[in-house]
């Protein structure tokens, strides 16, 4: 979602893909930063996925204090040298982007960008109050902290206490804060709705980009090993994960979109003008062809008659 922002922007000129991110905010290039651009972000090969040591769910909620915490960060890597997963950190780091050269925070941004257009009511970044009702509770038999070494990279990525299905995620200040990393609280319609506005036709003949903008966006970065990813090679698109051999939205052309923990999941399929979302609250990790996420979108293939051109 985030990405689709950023696209936009650049779609209005407003920013440059292959320009430092420190020209729209200063602050960012210290320590060794000022070589990074919005590519080096987008794609993950940054060199910033850590977060800041000792951050409290108060202080992950003050977009301020994160944005002051992230400027002060050194690269673990020699920026474009490698590609690692910034699960958290990208979304402040795209999300100050787009303030700084917009003027309005990313969850005004999405709000009147993307929901108003598609008259959705149900994607938030931080939600109102009288909302928490609606909110289903998130679980998991399985934190990632409790099964990687104390030295593992993801566990400077998502520290100890934010892993998926923590109860961390389930705080109502959590809930209501803008998280653009991670944080986003959305139905499965409302995010397949989303990809299907980046192809095709739209939606009610609605596009958040054109045609050449979306291909931009999909074409292949790198599929180099993924050293947050356990050396997984993840297909990475400008901010969207792209279909491959391993993903699962399917081996197939030009799919995009994004793999959520626990098994959710949104792309789109361009060349079948296909969209699918699912939302889990249950996170589980299962093996291989058997995962859940990979159960369904074959099943909903198979039915709809859409197996895919092969890459």
């Amino acid at each position: 979602m985030v990405s689709t922002v950023i696209h936009q922007l650049a779609e209005a000129r407003m920013l440059d893909y292959d320009v430092p991110v420190s020209f729209y905010w200063p602050e960012f290039a210290a320590h060794g930063k000022e070589s990074i651009t919005v590519r080096d972000v987008l794609t993950h090969q940054a060199g910033i996925p850590q977060m800041p040591r000792g951050v409290t769910p108060e202080m992950v909620c003050d977009w301020d204090f994160m944005i002051k915490a992230i400027e002060k960060l050194k690269p673990l890597w020699t920026p474009k040298t490698k590609t690692g997963y910034h699960a958290l950190t990208q979304g402040w780091i795209l999300g100050e982007v787009a303030r700084q050269v917009d003027g309005r925070s990313l969850a005004q941004i999405v709000q009147e960008e993307i929901c108003m257009p598609l008259g959705m009511t149900d994607l938030y970044f931080g939600i109102p109050k009288e909302m928490e009702s609606r909110i289903a509770r998130i679980g998991s038999e399985f934190l990632m902290g409790d099964a990687f070494s104390e030295g593992h990279l993801i566990n400077q990525v998502i520290p100890k206490g934010m892993e998926p299905g923590s109860e961390f995620w389930n705080r109502s200040d959590i809930r209501q804060a803008s998280i653009p990393g991670a944080g986003a609280i959305v139905s499965a319609r409302a995010l397949a709705r989303h990809y299907a506005a980046l192809c095709g036709e739209g939606v009610d003949g609605l596009r958040l980009l054109p045609p050449e903008r979306t291909r931009i966006a999909a074409t292949l970065q790198t599929e180099e090993p993924d050293v947050v990813m356990f050396d997984s090679p993840v297909r990475k698109g400008l901010g969207y994960w792209l279909g491959g051999p391993l993903s699962p939205m399917g081996d197939y052309v030009g799919v995009f979109g994004h793999e959520g923990s626990g098994g959710s999941i949104g792309f789109a399929d361009p060349e079948n003008r296909f969209a699918l979302a699912l939302t889990k609250n249950k996170l589980t990790w299962g093996p291989g062809d058997e995962a859940t996420d990979r159960r369904v979108i074959r099943a909903v293939r198979e039915s709809l008659s859409i197996s895919g051109k092969n890459t």
